[in-house]
């Protein structure tokens, strides 16, 4: 009875957030609690979100500030300079563009922490996205790809928590595996660079009086992308018709874009009026450009090293850069209410998500289906059970968090895997193949900054991401079995 609330739960809530029946927050709320009632946990489920919750409430300060900090960045106009640095050397082609994001979420990536990576890409390529007009979903697709592949370093949690629970040195694990994060950051960058065609198509198509394609151009049935801060989110759509271009050239090759869009960096007023990057806006602060630059550097410095909590650093850096920028009550206000639907968003969320985890675990769920997909799988399947449980990985860590897998399921697998001489190492490098679709879960709080950050909505996200993680997991260990990293008994 719990596999099955557990499994029906987990399918009701994805149908919901992704046909936008309901938003991800009263979609994490009502679906588990209806469920959470009919698996007997009566007026205890109070106390199981509770519990839940405890454990959430620094991540959510994390998030809170660290949206207040980067709003107010973009504001006095800080980034600014590196957008038109980077629309010059990307040459404003959105399929440049796009790449260069995915080339940027990997290196940023290799510090290990989602949050930083989300936070660094959003705040270099969104003004960015916005200025030309491109769609921020791609943007939090692309960096979701780079930094789930990425997180099979083993700094990264998975690949040391796989190391741990099977009592194996974490480099055993790794380095078998490292032809399959190169095979899986190909694949990254293969997706990007298709994404960015489709937008370079679609801007044809939406946006003719900006791209040089005739007003006559097609329109699609996602609409036009974002063009100011506050309306961020945009629906999948269609690529261009491949109308000709107004100089002549096939709308294929690319001639158009890149002579329309030099326009794009020099004319602020025409381009950027009315947006984030308005070079008009009362908030800019060009005279304190230095400081805030320098600030920025001293966080980002703290986020790496560790030193104090990062919820923290983001309270004193956004109270120093609130105070120096804004020294008016006023105005400090008004910036905090400015950045406010940004902030409900994000941490409504994340404690709408405690719900769902506090009712996996109280009522049981978590340990059932897992003992059921032990039980289910055929004696004569046992050689495979390396694959099994790469496959398993894929969907078991997107509804459950990273410890109740690595801690409490893939021991279980390995145990029945021993009997059929499959070793833990082997179990253990298969078990990480699904890190790219697990980083995309409602359940990781970095990605809800990502598509907060983005002013994405989370449903968007997960119908461009979510079939492309899943065939990047494939595709890792896949190229683990052809390596032998991941053998068959």
């Amino acid at each position: 009875m719990l596999v099955l609330l557990g499994f029906a739960m987990i399918a009701v809530f994805m149908v919901l957030i992704m046909t936008k029946k309901l938003t991800p927050v009263l979609a994490l709320i009502i679906v588990p609690t209806v469920f959470g009632l009919f698996a007997g946990a009566g007026l205890g489920i109070g106390d199981m979100v509770l519990d839940s919750m405890k454990s959430m409430t620094s991540t959510a300060a994390l998030l809170m500030f660290a949206i207040i900090y980067f709003g107010l960045m973009i504001d006095v106009g800080l980034f600014d300079p590196l957008v038109k640095f980077i629309l010059r050397k990307l040459g404003n082609d959105p399929a440049k563009v796009v790449l260069g994001t995915a080339i940027l979420a990997a290196a940023v990536s290799l510090d290990g922490d989602g949050s930083t990576t989300f936070i660094l890409t959003t705040a270099a390529m969104l003004p960015v996205y916005l200025r030309l007009k491109m769609s921020p979903v791609v943007l939090t697709c692309v960096a979701g790809l780079a930094n789930g592949t990425m997180n099979i370093l083993p700094w990264g949690g998975p690949t040391a928590r796989a190391a741990t629970a099977l009592k194996l040195d974490v480099n055993d694990v790794f380095v078998p595996m490292i032809p399959s994060l190169i095979a899986g950051l190909v694949v990254v960058f293969a997706f990007s660079w298709l994404l960015g065609l489709q937008e370079r198509n679609r801007l044809r198509a939406t946006a003719p009086e900006i791209w040089g394609v005739p007003d006559t151009a097609e329109e699609f049935d996602g609409g036009t992308a974002a063009s100011s801060a506050g309306t961020g989110r945009t629906g999948s759509r269609t690529p261009g018709t491949g109308s000709p271009a107004v100089d002549g050239s096939p709308a294929g090759s690319g001639v158009a874009v890149l002579e329309r869009t030099e326009t794009l960096v020099d004319d602020h007023d025409t381009a950027m009026a009315d947006t984030a990057l308005d070079p008009n806006r009362s908030t800019l602060r060009p005279k304190l450009f230095w400081f805030n630059l320098g600030l920025t550097v001293a966080v980002m410095v703290m986020l790496v090293a560790d030193l104090v909590p990062l919820p923290f650093v983001f309270m004193v850096g956004s109270a120093i850069a609130l105070v120096v920028n804004f020294p008016k009550v006023k105005e400090q206000g008004a910036q905090l209410i400015a950045h406010a639907p940004s902030i409900v968003a994000v941490v409504s969320m994340v404690m709408a998500a405690a719900v769902l985890t506090g009712v996996l675990k109280g009522t049981g769920m978590v340990e059932a289906m897992s003992a059921w997909l032990v039980q289910i799988i055929p004696s004569d399947m046992g050689p495979f059970m390396a694959v099994i449980t790469g496959v398993l990985s894929i969907p078991m860590t997107f509804f459950m968090s990273n410890d109740a897998f690595y801690f409490g399921v893939l021991p279980v697998l390995s145990e029945t895997a021993a009997h059929y001489g499959v070793s833990a190492a082997e179990m253990a490098r298969a078990s990480i193949t699904g890190q790219p679709f697990h980083l995309q879960s409602p359940l990781v709080p970095a990605i809800l900054l990502l598509v907060s950050l983005a002013k994405v909505d989370l449903g968007d996200h997960h119908k461009k991401v979510l079939w492309r993680t899943a065939v990047i997991s494939l595709v890792m260990l896949g190229v683990g079995m052809l390596t032998g990293a991941i053998g068959i008994g």
